[in-house]
């Protein structure tokens, strides 16, 4: 099922011991497009210090009581390390946090996580779905570290892009207006486009497949189709749980074989904590 990042704001992060605080924000990776960590705002129990917390560690989110249980404690919590939310997060400060965690590394792999699909297979004890650069032993680590540890992860806040404006191949169609994710694997499956400035009420979905270039500097986002394209798509019902069909008339309108073609779910890859 998709959501929409706009909804997650202000949901409850309950640790195995309590709540942690709300989100704040998302960090999302702009190369593979999928959601890296949760900004959670602690509130006065850490005198409103802001963290990181991973989607490895989030279990089940409770929609209705808008809710993300996490398996981390809050002593964990207030024991991490302390990461600037407001400053760029370098791959030296991933790998601290992942090391303090546990947790393997996400990058480096053909999946969205490592070697697979689902954040969840990387929690510690569940293997076999990081990569090589993912092994808890030091040994390993090490080298891992060294090479990577410059790296650009390519982090962006959701909070930042909405409001970049959306350019056809023939000029702008409208703005960022959120972002529909993915449950199980947390990637960013469309751009939600409001397209008011040109058609009254008209919200429409651009997946990021579609999008030739992001100019972080202008706050643009570049696609390759056409004002009239885009007009002609299916209209976005933010209202309505958006089905496979409706993903489905939406690629075929494009031209594009659907994402689920490629990354099929498969029941031995299916989260279940």
């Amino acid at each position: 099922m998709l959501h929409n990042a706009k909804e997650m704001e202000g949901y409850a992060v309950g640790a195995t011991d309590g709540v942690i605080g709300h989100v704040k924000d998302l960090y999302f990776d702009d190369e593979k497009w999928v959601i890296r960590y949760l900004v959670v705002d602690t509130g006065g129990w850490l005198s409103s210090r802001k963290v990181l917390v991973s989607p490895i560690a989030v279990g089940t989110p409770d929609w209705e009581q808008r809710l993300l249980p996490v398996s981390i404690s809050r002593e964990q919590v207030s024991n991490s390390p302390d990461i600037a939310t407001d400053k760029p997060v370098s791959r030296q400060h991933e790998m601290i946090y992942s090391g303090y965690y546990g947790y393997p590394y996400y990058w480096g792999g053909g999946g969205y996580w490592g070697g697979g699909m689902y954040p969840n297979l990387m929690m510690p004890g569940y293997g076999g779905f990081g990569t090589s650069l993912a092994s808890p032993d030091a040994g390993h680590r090490e080298p891992a570290r060294q090479e990577h540890e410059h790296d650009d992860p390519h982090l962006r806040s959701y909070n930042a892009v909405v409001g970049y404006h959306i350019q056809a191949s023939d000029g702008d169609i409208g703005h960022v207006a959120g972002m529909l994710i993915d449950e199980q694997t947390w990637a960013v499956r469309y751009l939600v486009v409001n397209t008011s400035n040109w058609w009254l009420g008209h919200e429409v979905l651009i997946a990021p497949q579609w999008v030739e270039a992001v100019n972080w500097l202008d706050r643009t986002v570049a696609v390759s189709m056409t004002r009239q394209s885009v007009k002609d798509a299916p209209t976005y019902d933010p209202e309505a749980a958006m089905s496979r069909e409706a993903e489905d008339q939406l690629y075929q309108h494009y031209g594009h074989v659907g994402y689920w073609t490629d990354h099929p779910i498969r029941d031995t890859e299916i989260s279940r904590v």
